[in-house]
């Protein structure tokens, strides 16, 4: 009775939650008019009109390729950094070590709306706005602080011994960590990328802050320009949507079984 109530609660949580998604994907098929008019109901006939008009004037293809960009390079310049940082800070028994930890954990309690006014501020007296690489810049210092925390936690399970057998053989502490430790660091490297795509992919505040030029638009920013100041073409819209959340869909279903892997293997370490 037990678990008939739970797989009961189980699928009314997953028709709550995939609701959104089903009306977002069948409104992306009616007319403008008609999703105004009856927005619960289904399509009066299917149409990939919206599809195809969207795809036009969202720029999609260039949007995907700014995505891409922004996404990859600052995903590598994350991994990089935090996984240095935290080898650092567990390797190296400075009194400083623990402090720099707390101060990267008390960050992570600061919301970015808290920022983003002197943020922008700032960084567009110094003229560094409206940048791709800029936007990577700014998610390495934003996502650095979570992924270093994670490794940090990580890192301390990884046997001392195997370094410094490495060591006895010569190699030096940077051959040590690329060659001995970060390939031990791969389940939580790789829930620290899946996470931080899912984030990095689908942000829209910091983009809509930073990128101004049409051309440099990710696909957040590009489906939020249907939207005017005297009307919206909803239709076109959620076609829109549909676009962008469906790589990112598909991106999490085939890699959703390393995230689980990761943080299993994380709560063992």
């Amino acid at each position: 009775m037990k678990q008939t109530g739970l797989f009961a609660l189980a699928c009314i949580l997953a028709v709550v939650y995939m609701f959104p998604f089903v009306l977002i994907v069948l409104n992306s098929f009616k007319s403008r008019l008609n999703v105004v008019a009856n927005p619960l109901g289904l399509p009066k006939s299917f149409s990939f009109d919206n599809y195809s008009g969207a795809f036009k004037t969202m720029s999609f293809g260039t949007a995907v390729v700014n995505s891409l960009t922004v996404t990859v390079v600052s995903i590598v310049l994350i991994i990089v950094f935090s996984s240095m940082l935290a080898y650092f800070l567990v390797r190296w028994n400075w009194k400083i070590n623990n402090f720099i930890l707390l101060m990267m954990v008390c960050a992570m309690i600061i919301p970015f709306q808290a920022l983003m006014i002197p943020f922008v501020s700032i960084y567009g007296k110094l003229g560094v706005l409206n940048s791709k690489w800029a936007l990577s810049y700014f998610y390495l210092g934003f996502g650095l602080s979570m992924a270093t925390f994670m490794y940090h936690g990580f890192i301390k399970g990884v046997p001392l011994e195997l370094e410094e057998a490495a060591r006895i053989d010569g190699a030096s502490k940077y051959r040590v960590f690329w060659k001995v430790v970060f390939p031990l660091l791969m389940p939580i490297t790789t829930t620290i990328a899946i996470l931080d795509v899912l984030w990095i992919w689908n942000d829209f505040l910091l983009p809509s802050l930073i990128l101004t030029d049409k051309d440099a638009r990710t696909l957040p920013l590009s489906t939020f320009y249907f939207f005017g100041q005297y009307t919206s073409d909803y239709g076109s819209a959620m076609a829109a949507l549909v676009l962008s959340i469906v790589p990112i869909i598909v991106f999490y279903l085939l890699m959703q079984k390393h995230v689980i892997k990761g943080v299993m293997d994380g709560a063992v370490k």
